[in-house]
């Protein structure tokens, strides 16, 4: 069952577009997330769903209900804010309460919700607390806390993690997607952190200049790129011109680039013969030179990371091309060295046409 629902939103200032023909529907418990660099409009565009703002063109229906024009207060939804908004001079159970208050619920029942949340979020013990006594990590759980406590049909995230440290934001990250999974909560998640977005998402929603770029799941998205933007955005990736030949086996394709010469097999056809290619540094093994789908890689830096190394360098017969790879294991590699790379079949990725 479809709990939101966006008909070509486009919101204009001027000439400027912020979002261009946005249509897309999240069902019931989908956690959603509106991923982009910054002034892609995926802020612009959560909160027109939320009503501060109103598109220029376009419907939002939420459970089936035209909101459009519909205040926020008015629509079932509750939004967590990158600066938490609480209201320093609550204490944590009356920062969670208010929006109880604000509904009419009576007291009895809100005691019994507060009770409940509090102990969902792990703040049994500082519900008398300021916010100012509050660690970062805890500050965001009474935000969470507080548009849950409402049961709202949709939960709207704005960057909720980004004020916090890295160690902090992955353990309120998976916090946050546990609660959802537990109480089933529809959710709508900005961010521009493409791990937190791959972690916590079942589906991811790529914006760029204000229009979608592509939208599928995490696995979709990291592993099968339509475009560039989407490659090099999600992760790292090589991108190359290159020529495809159709093999005579269906879904075997002969790939030419600066490379050299490679098999790829792929379920999806190339959109045309001349078309750029992508291949993740981490599906790069070494190999005996000779070796098929292999090409010889001058090393020109590398960077130690515990397990594993990345290594930059140069490929094609002038070394005119700069590549990475990722590679597993202790190795001794230094600058100068020559290395011979190996892909499999599967790892090289069809993007979109190379324009003439």
């Amino acid at each position: 069952m479809s709990v939101l629902e966006l008909r070509s939103i486009t919101k204009k200032y001027g000439d400027f577009y912020a979002s261009k023909d946005i249509s897309f529907v999240v069902e019931k418990g989908e956690f959603v997330t509106l991923l982009g660099p910054s002034g892609c409009g995926k802020t612009t565009l959560l909160k027109m769903i939320g009503g501060f703002q109103q598109p220029t063109e376009g419907e939002i229906l939420i459970a089936n209900r035209d909101v459009t024009n519909v205040t926020p207060e008015k629509r079932d939804t509750a939004m967590c804010f990158q600066s938490y908004a609480l209201f320093p001079h609550l204490s944590v159970s009356h920062n969670i309460c208010f929006g109880l208050e604000q509904q009419k619920v009576d007291k009895r029942e809100q005691q019994e919700r507060l009770s409940d949340i509090l102990h969902q979020v792990g703040l049994q013990d500082h519900k008398d607390k300021l916010p100012g006594q509050l660690s970062g990590g805890q500050q965001q759980r009474v935000a969470l806390a507080r548009a849950m406590v409402t049961r709202p049909d949709i939960i709207l995230f704005d960057e909720p993690l980004s004020n916090l440290d890295a160690k902090m934001r992955e353990g309120v990250r998976f916090e946050i997607k546990e609660l959802q999974r537990q109480h089933n909560l529809t959710s709508i998640y900005v961010t521009h952190d493409q791990a937190e977005a791959l972690a916590m998402s079942d589906r991811i929603i790529v914006l760029n200049r204000g229009e979608i770029e592509q939208v599928g799941t995490p696995e979709d998205i990291y592993f099968r790129p339509t475009s560039r933007f989407v490659a090099d955005f999600i992760g790292a990736a090589n991108i190359h011109t290159a020529y495809v030949e159709r093999n005579s086996n269906s879904g075997n394709y002969n790939v030419s680039c600066d490379m050299g010469e490679f098999h790829v097999e792929s379920e999806t056809p190339p959109v045309d013969d001349n078309i750029y290619i992508c291949w993740r540094p981490e599906d790069a093994t070494v190999c005996e030179p000779g070796k098929p789908n292999s090409f010889a890689l001058t090393v020109s830096s590398v960077a130690f990371q515990g397990d594993t190394l990345s290594v930059f360098g140069w490929v094609g017969s002038l070394n005119e091309h700069k590549v990475r790879v990722q590679l597993a294991g202790r190795l001794d590699i230094k600058h100068g060295d020559v290395l011979h790379i190996q892909l499999p079949s599967y790892a090289m990725r069809f993007l979109e046409k190379v324009s003439a």
